[in-house]
C-alpha cells in the first residue's frame, strides 16, 4: 500500500525524468568508431568511418600547446589511445577515460626523470569544479555538461581516440 509520501516521491521522480533530470541518455544512431581531437582548433569530432557524426568545442589543459610530457605539466596528451573506462560518478559530471599513458609516453617521461601521470579524461564542466578560462583542466578534454551526456551515450569503451596538435 502506498502512503502519501511515497506518491509524492514517485510523482517528483516522474517529473524530473520528464524534464530531462537524468544525465543518462540513450543513443541508437551509427556507431562512433573513432574520436578525433584537434587541439589547436579546440574541436572534437565523433566519427563513424570517415563521416563526422557530431563536433564539439572543447577546453584543454591549462598549458595547451605541445604534447604532455610528464605529470603536472598541464598539457593534454597527443597520440593514439582508446577509451578505456567510463565513470558515471565523476566529479566532472560524467567522464570517459583515455588510455594515457602508453608505452611511448612512459618512456618519454622516464627519459626526463619524471612520471608520465595519468587519469586523462573527456569530461563535463561540473559547475562547482570548473576552472577559469577556456583551457582550465589538468590535461583533460572538457565539454559542456549537456554535451558530455550525449558523448557518454554515443561512445563505447574501446573506441579509438586520436589527439592531434
Amino acid at each position: 500500500m502506498f502512503n502519501r509520501r511515497s506518491v509524492v516521491v514517485m510523482a517528483a521522480s516522474g517529473f524530473l525524468a520528464a524534464c530531462g533530470g537524468s544525465k543518462f541518455r540513450s543513443y541508437d544512431g551509427p556507431e562512433v568508431t573513432r574520436i578525433i581531437i584537434y587541439k589547436g582548433e579546440r574541436k572534437m569530432h565523433l566519427v563513424n568511418g570517415t563521416k563526422a557524426l557530431k563536433t564539439y568545442k572543447i577546453g584543454l589543459g591549462g598549458n595547451p600547446v605541445g604534447d604532455k610530457q610528464f605529470e603536472g605539466d598541464g598539457k593534454t596528451p597527443e597520440g593514439y589511445y582508446r577509451i578505456d573506462r567510463r565513470n558515471p560518478n565523476s566529479t566532472y559530471h560524467l567522464s570517459l577515460g583515455i588510455s594515457y599513458p602508453n608505452e611511448q609516453d612512459v618512456a618519454e617521461a622516464k627519459a626526463l626523470g619524471k612520471e608520465p601521470g595519468g587519469d586523462i579524461f573527456i569530461h563535463g564542466r561540473a559547475r562547482k569544479n570548473k576552472g577559469r578560462g577556456k583551457d582550465w583542466t589538468a590535461g583533460c578534454i572538457a565539454v559542456k555538461d549537456n554535451e558530455m551526456e550525449e558523448i557518454y551515450a554515443m561512445v563505447g569503451t574501446g573506441t579509438e581516440i586520436v589527439i592531434l596538435p
